[in-house]
């Protein structure tokens, strides 16, 4: 039986690499990419000069601006981040016909049963690195093992600008001494549990019984246990490379700059994230059911609150219309520091409505997919609904924006 040849390929320091072709005086420099030192918001990629003073991503900016005062804060250039990101999907096709892009910067290729092609996994590795140079100008770090999670480990251990492959049957060996939260998918909150369980290293989590971790943590707990051991477990990690997973829910939400109870603007705010929703709905050829809304006040009180739609939609009219009278009914007047919309329960078709009504939906879906193909061309904001006008906010640098390139799902057959 073969061996299957995982790569996991993580473009260094994306962002600000990107913004490094475009303005070279920049390299060697602390730079924080994500918008102004003064702003709401957090951290969307530092250089690595700027994380020896501990800058890191998702970081408020004001915080790194504490930290790193003589950091150069750059707002960011998204349709520059998907262009190079198209550039590395094109190199990595030509390489490997079992290919996805997990993120803008990052992507899985299959290579199983490629050596007489490439050669085996390490030199393949240094040619599959040396044509992402070629072809775009910048570094990247590859992980090689069986398994996409240990391969996803394995490109943040060989940052910046490496390569390493762990040997079929090591995979355990190599996760054991590394911190629990060097696990995808294990953030803060479940870091914090592991160590009131005496929990720090990957090994400590290895040695438990899978019934002791369910017992604690349930399904999650079973899947902690097959990473542990290596083993691609739990969630999206179940998937094989380049399966049309669709998304349980797309949302997108907006902190201001300044906390505000103008109508107006909370108004024009919702039509512009319902925008944003809807558009990834058509995207991945979903209809949703069901609608939220997020609002956070000013004093951190966050509350959501949902509403089931007539029949299953992608059209922005007909989904912002029911956002915003979501909206009216439970807002209490207050100023709001984050407004969000978020949409779920999908199906793959439309749902029923009159003639009348499908006829208007109809033409509605033409309009919007043209507007879409606009959107591709010249960027988010170059075309939308009039209402969402004072809603426009620069585009924020995203991990994973509309129109990535490589995760258009397959055609419904």
């Amino acid at each position: 039986m073969t061996t299957r040849t995982i790569f996991h390929l993580d473009m260094d320091a994306f962002f600000v690499s990107v913004e490094e072709l475009f303005d070279p005086s920049l390299k060697g420099k602390p730079v924080v990419v994500g918008g102004k030192a003064d702003q709401r918001g957090v951290v969307s990629a530092a250089s690595y000069a700027a994380r020896k003073f501990g800058v890191h991503s998702a970081m408020p900016l004001r915080t790194a601006a504490k930290l790193c005062p003589q950091a150069i804060f750059v707002e960011g250039h998204p349709h520059r981040y998907r262009e190079v990101s198209q550039k590395v999907h094109e190199v990595l096709q030509s390489f490997s016909p079992v290919v996805e892009m997990a993120s803008i910067d990052e992507a899985y290729l299959d290579v199983t049963g490629t050596e007489r092609l490439h050669g085996p996994p390490m030199l393949a590795a240094h040619k599959l690195h040396e044509r992402i140079k070629q072809g775009t100008g910048l570094n990247c770090s590859i992980g090689i093992s069986t398994a996409k999670l240990v391969s996803k480990v394995c490109s943040d251990q060989a940052k910046p600008n490496g390569v390493l492959w762990i040997l079929p049957g090591a995979e355990a060996r190599f996760l054991a001494p590394l911190d629990v939260r060097k696990i995808p998918g294990v953030g803060k909150v479940t870091e914090a549990n592991l160590h009131k369980l005496g929990i720090r290293k990957v090994g400590d989590l290895a040695r438990l019984d899978d019934s002791f971790l369910e017992e604690r943590f349930g399904k999650w707990g079973l899947a902690l246990a097959g990473k542990s051991r290596g083993l691609d477990a739990g969630g999206w990690f179940d998937s094989p490379i380049g399966a049309d997973d669709a998304p349980k829910s797309i949302s997108h939400e907006h902190t201001f700059d300044r906390d505000t109870a103008d109508r107006e603007t909370l108004d024009s705010m919702l039509a512009r994230l319902t925008e944003m929703v809807a558009r990834r709905l058509r995207e991945h050829q979903l209809f949703a059911r069901t609608v939220q809304i997020k609002i956070r006040y000013t004093d951190f009180s966050t509350f959501t609150r949902a509403h089931s739609l007539d029949h299953a939609s992608h059209v922005d009219t007909e989904i912002v219309a029911e956002v915003r009278a979501l909206f009216e009914r439970n807002w209490t007047g207050k100023p709001i520091r984050l407004i969000g919309v978020q949409v779920s329960n999908f199906e793959r078709c439309e749902g029923q409505m009159s003639l009348l009504d499908q006829g208007k939906s109809e033409r509605w879906s033409k309009a919007l997919a043209a507007a879409d193909a606009m959107r591709d061309k010249y960027g988010e904001g170059s075309v939308g609904l009039a209402s969402a006008m004072r809603g426009r906010f620069r585009e924020r640098v995203h991990e994973n924006p509309a129109s990535l390139p490589g995760k258009h799902p397959k055609k419904p057959s």
